[in-house]
């Protein structure tokens, strides 16, 4: 039976995905991001073992605020990716009790490895981390190509996706990233929905806990003017950017 490696588990979260939410944070990422406010989920060895019954029995105790609020589960990290076998396995069950099924991903992976689950996936959170190829390398450890070859792949698929940028004052907030961002996202025609998440700090003590030296401590948090200068560069190129205030 296909087992898990499982960082934690969040039974009502609110904020990936629509809905109330089972999300499964996933252990393990090939990412590097420097500003992770996960970093322990990096180590691949680990996390708790979960087979997929166990995760489909605990989230079915939740199917009634899931079915009244149109949530469902969010496969999270990490980057759950990593663990194909279980996570295909379990968006069958998932699709098999009724569940809508989310998966949260940096979108580092190979095509014909996500192209099997995302046969049961109703949508993708896909977290675009630099749109500039040395850019995203300095800043997660990879280049940014994988990425955006999987958002043109999920367009073609036509599967739902909400693209997400993490927006790092002085690093990710540069025109030119965000000019590259926005005419990138306006040529796809499965966005559902674009949104700025403004960097926070609140994962140093992760960190620091670890004894790890986090090389972005010197960098302040996003504000609602940093976003709202993002936004504008953005929305020149047609994409409507999605905030709180949204409706």
């Amino acid at each position: 039976m296909i087992k898990g490696r499982v960082h934690s588990i969040e039974t009502f979260g609110t904020v990936d995905g629509p809905g109330i939410r089972f999300i499964l944070f996933m252990q393990g990422c090939a990412l590097r991001c420097k500003y992770c406010h996960n970093r322990d989920t990096w180590d691949t060895k680990l996390g708790k073992e979960y087979t997929t019954d166990e995760i489909i029995t605990q989230a079915s105790k939740y199917k009634s605020y899931m079915n009244a609020s149109g949530g469902g589960i969010t496969v999270s990290g990490g980057e759950a990716t990593l663990q194909p076998e279980f996570l295909n396995e379990l968006f069958v069950k998932a699709k098999e009790n009724k569940i809508h099924t989310c998966l949260d991903t940096s979108g580092f992976v190979n095509i014909d490895v996500i192209d099997p689950i995302l046969d049961n996936t109703d949508l993708v959170l896909l977290d675009l981390k630099h749109m500039l190829e040395e850019e995203s390398k300095e800043l997660t450890g990879v280049g940014i190509e994988k990425s955006l070859k999987l958002a043109k792949h999920l367009d073609k698929r036509n599967i739902p996706v909400w693209i997400r940028h993490v927006l790092v004052p002085g690093i990710t907030d540069t025109k030119e990233n965000l000019e590259a961002l926005g005419e990138f996202v306006s040529k796809l025609n499965n966005v559902e929905r674009f949104e700025f998440l403004p960097y926070h700090s609140i994962g140093v003590h992760k960190w620091e806990s670890m004894g790890l030296n986090y090389e972005l401590k010197d960098i302040e948090d996003a504000t609602s003017e940093d976003v709202a200068r993002a936004s504008e560069i953005v929305e020149k190129f047609g994409v409507k950017v999605f905030n709180s205030k949204s409706k």
